[in-house]
């Protein structure tokens, strides 16, 4: 697989995995609402089996998404984040741009994510509530990271 890199000032995108720093992923993503207490060994394992986009300034990971896909027809964004102290900065929009454009991602059928607090960044790119909600279904587990905590 071809890595990709796009430099901004300070601050560099990478989907090289090399450059992951799980423990800053798993950090953030243990005290975040939808993954809380959620195990090292599973980040890793998520991470292993989807393309991770990192945010990095001045080599120290301050962000990222993933992203689980097919490469073919469907896309699902994940664990999108950037840490507090750079916040503000529109590192997130920069980052949506970016996976929207991946070399990778195009000609896909259909996108989709979640989020309870970031509709407005979303919807800069396209994204609405589901235009035929009848037709989705789930099974959600809220609590399988609970014995964690």
């Amino acid at each position: 697989m071809t890595y990709h890199e796009w430099p901004r000032d300070e601050f560099v995108i990478s989907t090289d995995p090399t450059q992951l720093d799980l423990p800053v992923i798993h950090g953030f993503l243990h005290t975040s609402y939808w993954a809380r207490g959620i195990p090292l060994e599973v980040v890793e394992q998520a991470v292993a089996n989807s393309l991770m986009f990192g945010i990095y300034h001045k080599d120290q990971q301050i962000g990222g998404a993933r992203i689980v896909t097919d490469y073919a027809t469907f896309a699902y964004i994940a664990d999108v984040f950037v840490l507090d102290a750079f916040r503000g900065q529109g590192l997130g929009k920069w980052l949506m741009e970016i996976v929207i454009a991946h070399p990778q991602l195009q000609g896909l059928r259909r996108w989709m994510l979640m989020t309870a607090d970031a509709h407005g960044l979303y919807q800069q790119f396209g994204f609405t509530p589901l235009a035929r909600p009848d037709r989705a279904l789930e099974l959600w587990f809220p609590d399988v990271y609970s014995n964690n905590l």
